[in-house]
């Protein structure tokens, strides 16, 4: 378990370092409540982007990007509605998900980005 960790953290800083390299804004990293967990929070302008991460060695089963289900999109929704109302920001900014996907695609670990994933 505790190497599944280190590979998901690696892969949150990749991809953190990816979209502020793109200029987006960190603004929250793994924030949590009752609902579940968005892996990062950011800005992009004025934009309010949650961007879940996701990670796989292998493609066997499935790649990175098939993982994400309908009951974890509720979860994320959730979350995020959470966090703009706490935030107070619910009726005053757009927002939107992005997905960073990083898998191997020809032997190499690739990072494949989807702006407005759902």
């Amino acid at each position: 378990m505790f190497n599944k960790q280190k590979i998901g953290q690696a892969a949150e800083r990749l991809a953190c370092e990816f979209l502020q390299k793109k200029g987006f804004r960190l603004l929250e990293e793994n924030y949590r409540c009752y609902y579940g967990e968005i892996d990062l929070i950011m800005s992009d302008q004025d934009d309010i982007v949650f961007v879940e991460v996701r990670s796989r060695r292998r493609i066997d089963f499935g790649n990175a990007i098939d993982s994400i289900n309908a009951n974890k999109k509720e979860k994320l929704l959730k979350t995020a509605t959470h966090f703009l109302q706490l935030k107070k920001w619910l009726h005053k900014v757009n927002s939107r998900f992005d997905v960073i996907a990083i898998h191997p695609i020809a032997g190499k670990m690739q990072l494949e980005w989807i702006k407005n994933a759902f």
